[in-house]
């Protein structure tokens, strides 16, 4: 515990120099208050629409490391205090509406999805303003909104559900905090919930670097029982009316789940202290879906992957890994801009390779840049061709990694162990 202290410290410095420090005390109580919205456009096009404020009995997130100034997430949102106009919060994230936009469909319609944000409750009028990444990779202000703490409008928290311990390590200001739930589970079907929980923590902690970061992670579960037992499967004319509303099939990719209302998560997973929201989907059928800052799901039941999946897709949603591997759906091309630098830890147009100082770092002083794909680099960090979605243009780290592929490979490789070790030392500070 001694040297996860120190390294706490030390990335608490990297990640925080520029940011000034806010005092929780002054500025927030200890519980959350949550912006529900509707995220909504096309392609070209992007809006967002007010629905709600709602209150969260808990704060499960840190109480120092409150600005983010890691640039990492396609969107980023920040409170900024009414009277000082001082930023007292802020977090990158992802959306499920911001991938849509690189679909067909959304050349042809409008959609709108409901999402929303939560950020410490706030001890005094501020106002919430939010941001997307331009055309060049920059963040252009996209809403405005003022907040009224006190306001009688803000909707108290009902609690519904029991909620339960999975793996619990510590007090939450302090920890990661996972909370896992139930998609497909009938009334009769909770032991088999608890059951893909505890192989849940199990696979997690069982993969570096999450194996060494155990005492900084806690894992807690809410049981929300469906309606019916099993999963949507709109490609395969199955439908099935559940607590979460998953379905297989999104933007017509067969093994792509996702949820499309995030503020039905939202509703359950208030019922304990959350930084990451986890679904297990009660199902055989490989797949799921991970968004950095949003949410992660996954099949909790595939005979062969199960495990190898959660722990992929909980890299997408922890801090925005990037798929690795080429190819997989009809709309790949347009998922990156190759003449600017991704914002991902572990992809790169070599644009400004200069800001992947992790990657970097862990190169060899003879590695050449780009990295043949041969046999006498086989284990060691390079920058080989082919990576999200696209095999010209884009660079991965490693020739293989359980970003890019389960078959053959047991762990991430040493920059998305790093990229990741990083980030939750400094989640904990």
């Amino acid at each position: 515990m001694k040297q996860i202290l120190t390294l706490v410290a030390t990335i608490a410095v990297a990640f925080g120099a520029t940011a000034q420090e806010v005092r929780f005390e002054e500025f927030f109580f200890d519980r959350s208050m949550r912006f529900d919205y509707y995220h909504s456009g096309n392609s070209q096009t992007e809006q967002i629409f007010f629905d709600e404020l709602k209150e969260e009995p808990y704060w499960g997130g840190s109480k120092r490391s409150l600005i983010d100034t890691t640039d990492l997430g396609n969107h980023l949102f920040r409170i900024v205090d009414a009277a000082s106009g001082r930023v007292i919060y802020s977090r990158g994230f992802c959306s499920l509406f911001n991938e849509w936009q690189k679909t067909p469909e959304a050349y042809r319609v409008n959609r709108s999805y409901p999402e929303s944000v939560i950020f410490p409750y706030p001890k005094k009028a501020c106002r919430i303003e939010f941001y997307s990444r331009d055309a060049k990779g920059r963040f252009a202000e996209v809403y405005k909104q003022d907040i009224a703490p006190d306001s009688y409008w803000v909707e108290r928290f009902a609690p519904r559900y029991e909620a339960f311990d999975v793996a619990y390590h510590g007090a939450h200001a302090n920890r990661v905090d996972i909370v896992l739930l139930p998609e497909g589970y009938s009334e009769g079907e909770r032991a088999k919930f608890e059951e893909a929980c505890r192989y849940f923590a199990e696979s997690m902690f069982s993969f570096a670097p999450y194996d060494k970061l155990k005492p900084m992670i806690n894992i807690r579960a809410v049981w929300a029982p469906s309606r019916e037992s099993g999963v949507t499967i709109p490609g395969e004319g199955v439908w099935r009316e559940t607590a979460c509303d998953a379905n297989f099939y999104t933007f017509d990719s067969e093994r792509y789940q996702t949820v499309s209302d995030q503020q039905r998560l939202r509703d359950m997973a208030g019922h304990v202290p959350y930084d990451y929201i986890y679904v297990l989907s009660n199902t055989q059928k490989y797949g799921g879906g991970g968004i950095f800052n949003f949410y992660g799901i996954s099949a909790a039941h595939n005979p062969g992957f199960t495990g190898k999946v959660y722990i992929h897709e909980f890299g997408h949603l922890l801090l925005g890994l990037g798929d690795e591997y080429v190819g997989n759906t009809a709309y790949d091309e347009t998922m990156y801009d190759t003449k600017i630098e991704p914002w991902e830890p572990n992809v790169t147009s070599l644009v400004d390779f200069d800001k992947k100082q992790i990657w970097k770092s862990l190169l060899g002083a003879n590695t050449p840049v780009p990295t043949p794909t041969t046999e006498a680099y086989r284990d060691k960090v390079g920058v080989y061709e082919g990576a999200g979605y696209i095999p010209k243009g884009l660079y991965r780290p490693m020739q293989n990694c359980l970003m890019n592929s389960f078959r053959g490979v047991e762990d991430f490789c040493p920059v998305c162990q790093k990229a990741i070790e990083e980030y939750i030392l400094w989640l904990c500070e």
